[in-house]
């Protein structure tokens, strides 16, 4: 009796013809192979999760019609940490289609953290060369690289709550 058998695992899709039990090894020998090399694969690739991201950033920073909103007090973040949480609203509200777009101008990011320009631009060349931040092809803009948003959810944010107090009973 001849079978045929269409397998679909995450990006990678394989047909199996042939008799039953030719068929059983082969499906058989498909997950015992790609399945340890995906799950590898996958620890290398870095891949960044919108719910994650939103998660990670409530009580921190929004995003309205508006822009890109940060919910703590500039006075208690360092200047980075503020690009960083900006840059991070806009990239949220540029995924969630509530903004157009998910980088911000020097002139905007200026314009909020009420800084001179001098110390704005010195501030994102330093983010841009810890891999955090990324200029727009056109140069005329800054976004969050994969390697920042990572950062941002595993190692700032949770430090920035910290230094904040977030969530802590007074």
């Amino acid at each position: 009796m001849s079978v045929a058998v269409q397998v679909r695992y995450k990006n990678v899709e394989e047909t199996f013809k042939g008799d039953v039990n030719s068929v059983w090894v082969s499906v058989n020998r498909f997950f015992g192979e790609m399945i340890p090399l995906l799950d590898v694969v996958q620890g290398v690739v870095l891949t960044v999760d919108l719910g994650e991201v939103v998660e990670a950033g409530k009580g921190l920073v929004a995003v309205g019609e508006e822009g890109p909103v940060v919910l703590v007090g500039k006075e208690r973040l360092t200047d980075s940490e503020c690009l960083l949480l900006m840059l991070l609203a806009a990239w949220i509200g540029g995924r969630l289609g509530v903004l157009s777009r998910t980088w911000l101008s020097r002139d905007e990011l200026r314009g909020w953290l009420g800084k001179s320009g001098k110390i704005v631009g010195t501030r994102l060349g330093e983010l841009c060369r810890e891999a955090l931040v990324k200029r727009t092809e056109d140069g005329g803009g800054y976004r969050l690289s994969a390697f920042g948003i990572r950062r941002l959810v595993d190692f700032f944010l949770p430090q920035i709550r910290d230094k904040i107090g977030y969530g802590r009973i007074l």
